[in-house]
Order: structure tokens, then C-alpha cells, then sequence
């Protein structure tokens, strides 16, 4: 991925929107870079504070070859690259979602002590926060069914044949880092682990800051709960560019018949 600045960056997709209070924050007329101070102070200036698990406020050091996550875990020190988007946007996913991210250092943390429960694995575990921590994204779901369609890979008929539903029951939102910085140049193929968290109606008219808020909870707490690290497929494929209004092709239905894309279920997973 290029290292040029583009200070509109946030205007690329309407997959940014999580982030949009703290890019305004960060600075959107500015001619270069941010440095680690510019982070630093985004992160302090946060509504609520952003810390470790320990305990630790979370700041950003230049990057070493020191271990990462036990290293934020017990000092509350992210190792920060200068002059690059994936960093840039770990930096902003830890301001929006701090609790999450919280959680999923201290789960990386307690599988690097063999700190984990017996009955989790501790490479899988490994693998379902780092795929999260890159490529999560969280749906908040306020209908059953379109989540089950989700998980059935009924892509045609959930994003198309059903989309006014899905505008109105279902709210997609990008965690993952890694994701934010593959969004600056979309390709057909960009593709989240998507977590479903059911929701109550309501939730979908909140104001987005609400909404983000609550949803940081829950997956925190989702992270931190006893099944959340038993096995990858707990995490669904999402195409992301299949998301309404994600994707100006995607206002076409012959958009969604690209089945090298929209990739129907595995063999005995179609029934939900």
C-alpha cells in the first residue's frame, strides 16, 4: 500500500463512517503525515479514556522488535509506524473502539502466558484475534432471519432481493484495520470475518456515536466471553463491496451473480 497522504482519505467509501469523528479530530486539512505525537494526542483527547486492560493509557512508541501485544498489555505502549495506513488506522480503530481493543490484547496477551482456558487452543485462538483485529467486522442485527441468510451465503437474495430489510435491520461496521486500509484502493475480493450481534430495533436509530459506543461493548464482551476463540468459522465471510450502497456496481443486480465473489456456502453448511 502507497505511503503517499491523502488528506480526503475519509471521503473514499462509505466504509469509513466509524471513523469519521476521529479523522475531524485528527485533522482534515492537513498537508502531511501525522506523526506520533498528532496519535497521541487523538488518543488522549478520546470521549472515553483508552486503556490496556492492565490498566495502562494507550500511547504510541516508535516501532521495535520487542513482543507487541505483551508489550501494550503492560505498559499500554502500541508499537507505531510513522508514514503508514495501517498503522494510522490501528491508531483510530483504538480511539473508536477502545474496549475491543482492549480485549483483544489482553486475550492475545493471556494466550502468550498459557493463560488460557485448556479447552481453547492457543493457535487458534491466535488466529480468531488476529483475524478479527485485521478483518473484523460487526454487524448489528436486528433481524434473525437476514442473519441467517448471512451465514448461509444467500448473498442474491439477502443484498438484493431483500435490501430495503437489510438498510433498516441490519448495520454494518468495520473493526478491522487491515480492512480500513484495503478500502483506500477496493478491490472485487475484499472480504471481512463478519461477527453478528442481534440487536433490538431501537438500536438502528440511535446516533451513530451511540451506536458505536454500545457496540464496542458488546464485542468486547463477546471477546472476553468463554466460546468467542474456539474456531475461525465463528467469524462469517462478508463481502464487503456486496454491502448496499458500499459499492456503486452493487446498485446492479447482475453485480451479485459474480459467484468468484459471492462464494455459495461450503457443502453441508447451507442449512443454517
Amino acid at each position: 500500500m502507497t505511503s503517499v497522504w491523502d488528506a480526503a482519505w475519509y471521503t473514499l467509501s462509505p466504509i469509513y463512517q466509524p471513523l469519521l469523528e476521529a479523522a475531524h479530530s485528527l485533522g482534515t486539512a492537513r498537508e502531511s503525515w501525522p506523526d506520533l505525537d498528532d496519535y497521541n494526542r487523538l488518543l488522549q483527547s478520546a470521549a472515553v479514556p483508552v486503556l490496556t486492560h492492565s490498566g495502562k493509557p494507550v500511547h504510541c512508541v516508535p516501532q521495535a522488535d520487542d513482543n507487541y501485544e505483551q508489550r501494550t498489555y503492560l505498559t499500554g505502549e502500541v508499537q507505531t509506524r510513522s508514514h503508514n495506513w495501517h498503522d494510522l488506522f490501528n491508531t483510530l480503530v483504538w480511539r473508536v473502539f477502545p474496549r475491543t481493543k482492549a480485549a483483544v490484547n489482553l486475550m492475545h496477551y493471556r494466550t502468550s502466558q498459557g493463560k488460557l482456558q485448556p479447552t481453547v487452543g492457543r493457535g487458534t485462538a491466535r488466529d480468531v484475534l488476529t483475524l478479527f483485529d485485521e478483518s473484523g467486522v460487526v454487524i448489528a442485527c436486528a433481524q434473525d432471519e437476514l442473519g441467517r441468510m448471512l451465514r448461509q451465503h444467500q448473498w442474491k437474495s439477502l443484498f438484493w432481493q431483500r435490501r430495503s430489510e437489510v438498510s433498516v435491520n441490519m448495520k454494518f461496521i468495520v473493526f478491522g484495520h487491515s480492512l480500513y486500509e484495503k478500502a483506500l484502493r477496493p478491490y472485487i475480493g475484499l472480504t471481512g470475518k463478519a461477527l453478528i450481534l442481534p440487536v433490538a430495533p431501537g438500536f438502528l436509530t440511535l446516533p451513530l456515536a451511540r451506536q458505536l459506543a454500545e457496540t464496542d461493548a458488546m464485542m468486547a464482551e463477546h471477546l472476553l466471553g468463554p466460546d468467542s476463540l474456539q474456531t475461525t468459522s465463528s467469524l462469517s465471510p462478508l463481502p464487503l463491496l456486496g454491502v448496499p450502497d458500499w459499492w456503486p456496481d452493487n446498485n446492479h443486480e447482475i453485480f451479485y451473480e459474480n459467484t468468484r465473489y459471492f462464494r455459495p456456502a461450503p457443502t453441508g453448511k447451507n442449512s443454517g
